[in-house]
C-alpha cells in the first residue's frame, strides 16, 4: 500500500492531489504557492505528511504531442521536486486536465470564485486519476 502525490505546477499555484493507499482513486488535496521561498520544505513536509512513495508531475504537452517551454519548465520542476523530497518523480501528460477540472466544477454548480479556488487541486486529481487508470 503506497500513496502517490500528484503536482500540477502553474506559475502561481501548484495543485496537489493524493491517491488512496491502494492507488485506486485520486482526491484533491490542496494547493501550494509556486513562488514561496520555502517551497522545497513544503514539498518535503507534504510527502512525509501523506506518507507518499511516488510523485507525479504534470507535463504540459501540446495537442499534437509536442513539448514547448512549459514542458521544459515542468521537467526542471520535476527534478527540483525529486531533489527536495528524495522520492522518485514521474512526468505524466496533463493535456486538458484544467479543462476537465473546470467542466467538473461547472457541473457541480460552483460559482466563479469557488471554481478558481478549487481548479488547481481538482486538475491535480484529474492528472493523478489519469496516471492511476493508465497503470492498472
Amino acid at each position: 500500500m503506497t500513496r502517490i502525490v500528484a503536482l500540477d505546477p502553474g506559475a502561481r499555484r501548484i495543485g496537489v492531489a493524493v491517491s488512496d493507499p491502494l492507488g485506486i482513486t485520486a482526491q484533491p488535496y490542496g494547493t501550494l504557492d509556486a513562488t514561496a521561498h520555502d517551497l522545497d520544505q513544503q514539498l518535503g513536509d507534504l510527502v512525509r505528511e501523506v506518507a507518499a512513495e511516488l510523485i507525479i508531475v504534470g507535463l504540459p504537452v501540446g495537442l499534437k504531442g509536442t513539448e514547448g517551454p512549459a514542458a521544459r519548465e515542468a521537467r526542471a520542476f520535476a527534478q527540483r521536486v525529486g531533489e527536495a523530497t528524495g522520492l522518485p518523480v514521474k512526468l505524466h501528460d496533463e493535456r486538458l486536465t484544467t479543462v476537465t477540472a473546470e467542466r467538473v466544477l461547472l457541473e457541480a454548480g460552483l460559482r466563479r470564485e469557488r471554481r478558481r479556488a478549487a481548479r488547481d487541486r481538482v486538475a491535480a486529481a484529474v492528472l493523478l486519476q489519469s496516471y492511476l487508470d493508465g497503470t492498472a
